[in-house]
Parts: structure tokens; C-alpha cells; sequence
């Protein structure tokens, strides 16, 4: 069962989303305050978690901070990688931008619908999904025209929103990748990337296709069903986080090229 965790002090707007999530037959845990959403991370009823969603301003501290919190702390697995909505009622830009930045994969501004709020955790379901299929059909590709055995697919059982779950191996001229959809684990250099989901999702499709340049707009596109493109130079700050940590494994690799006026592609295959 689909498993949702809303961190929310108004009583009105959870109990709003804990009907309409009842109506998907979708189990929801409410948290009315920030320094309670750690322990219940820690604890067993986390682990079929399928998404978060996370008011901004809590009584007790930052929706934000919390977030990136939740981002940086290995104890509690893949839990880290759940995806995050926020709830805010800032409509500020610079807001939207910071929350995105800091490990959001999605925001609704109150006041809003809750049909809408099932909307964008499906579609970021649906998104992932889409991703990893098209990353497989790519990997199969690659492997059908080189013959390398040791690039076939591994499979493996996949939790609620992966659905399908083959380990994928692909080799580009920047070395040899991994990933992992039961864990979203992605390796390079057989070092495990520590990534936001957003981060993940454009190494992801950079690998699809290593030749092509992806502007900021399309690769907003491919992280998000509900692309707000004033918010498109988020990317640049993504990609210079990946930049960050690909070069504490190999600083003599240039991973990811900027083509200026155009946008990003990964080093050629």
C-alpha cells in the first residue's frame, strides 16, 4: 500500500489530505511538528514510506532545513531519497527556488487541492518510472551493439513505485555506471553517489543519451511533470552539486560539459 507521510500544524488541511488520500486507499501518517519526523524515520513504520509531504512553516523549525536534513542523514537509508513535496504558503520565486535546491522534488502553494497534490506525487511516481525505463531501454541498446556481456542487466525484486527493478550497467568514456532502482543507488567508479532525487534524476538522463546537449528547460522536463521554467536555472546549481562530488572521485574527469548558450551534456561515449 501506497504510504505517505504529511508533516503539516493545520489540523484542517491534514485532515483535507487524509480523506483524499483514503479515497486512493493510501495509507497517510500525520505529524503536526518538525522534531517528530527524524524518530519516525528511524522507526519501522518508515519503511514502506512512498513520499513526504512537508509544510514549509512548521512550529518548530524550517520545512527547508528539515528537508535537507532528512537528505544528509545516512542512518535511515533510502529512506533519504523519498520523494518531497513541499506545502507553502510563500509564493515568492526565490522561496520555490531554495526548496528545490535543498532536496524538494515538487511544491504546492496554498491554498490548493488536494486532487491536485495527488496529481503531482502521482506524476512524480509516474516520472521515475518513465526515467527508468527509458534508461533500460538505452543500457539494452548499448549492450545489443557492443556484445559486452559484462553491461547486461541484472535483475532484481523493486519496491512500490519501481516497478520493474533490473540493475542497470552502462559504460561511457567517463567510466563504467550502476544503478540500482531498488535502492536508487547509482555508482560511478564503483563509489556510490550520494544524490538528491532531483540530481539523480539528471544524471540519469544525461546517461540516456551521453552525445546529446540538454538544455536547462529539458532537463527541468525530465525531473518534473509540472516544470515551473522561471524556476530553470535550478539546474545549474544541481549540476554544479554533482560536479562537486564526481570530482572528490576523480578530479581529472570532466563529467559533465557545459556548452555555453545550450546546456549540459555527459562526456561523450
Amino acid at each position: 500500500m501506497t504510504h505517505i507521510l504529511l508533516v503539516e500544524d493545520d489540523p484542517a488541511i491534514a485532515m483535507s489530505l487524509k480523506v483524499t488520500c483514503k479515497r486512493e486507499n493510501w495509507k497517510i501518517t500525520w505529524l503536526d511538528n518538525a522534531s517528530s519526523v527524524l524518530p519516525m524515520l528511524y522507526s519501522n513504520e518508515a519503511q514502506d514510506l512512498s513520499a513526504i509531504i512537508l509544510d514549509v512553516g512548521l512550529p518548530d523549525g524550517d520545512g527547508l532545513s528539515l528537508c535537507q536534513q532528512i537528505r544528509h542523514t545516512p542512518d535511515i537509508g533510502t529512506l533519504r531519497d523519498v520523494p518531497v513535496v513541499f506545502l507553502t504558503a510563500r509564493s515568492d520565486e526565490v522561496d520555490r527556488i531554495l526548496g528545490l535546491e535543498m532536496g524538494g522534488d515538487d511544491y504546492c502553494a496554498k491554498p490548493f487541492s488536494p486532487r491536485e497534490l495527488v496529481a503531482r506525487l502521482k506524476a512524480i511516481w509516474r516520472r521515475e518510472q518513465l526515467l527508468y525505463e527509458q534508461t533500460a531501454a538505452h543500457t539494452t541498446a548499448t549492450d545489443n551493439a557492443t556484445d559486452d556481456t559484462s553491461l547486461s542487466p541484472s535483475t532484481s525484486t523493486v519496491s512500490s513505485h519501481n516497478m520493474s527493478g533490473q540493475a542497470l550497467t552502462f559504460k561511457c568514456q567517463s567510466g563504467i555506471w550502476h544503478y540500482q532502482p531498488l535502492n536508487y543507488s547509482l555508482k560511478w567508479q564503483q563509489q556510490k553517489l550520494e544524490l538528491s532525487n532531483t540530481e539523480r534524476k539528471i544524471l540519469l538522463t544525461l546517461l540516456q543519451a551521453p552525445n546529446q546537449v540538454f538544455s536547462r528547460e529539458q532537463l527541468l522536463n525530465a525531473v518534473s511533470d509540472y516544470p515551473d521554467h522561471r524556476l530553470a536555472r535550478t539546474i545549474d546549481s544541481h549540476v554544479k552539486s554533482i560536479r562537486k562530488q564526481l570530482a572528490t572521485i576523480d578530479p581529472s574527469i570532466d563529467v559533465i560539459h557545459t556548452h555555453r548558450g545550450l546546456g549540459y551534456a555527459l562526456c561523450p561515449a
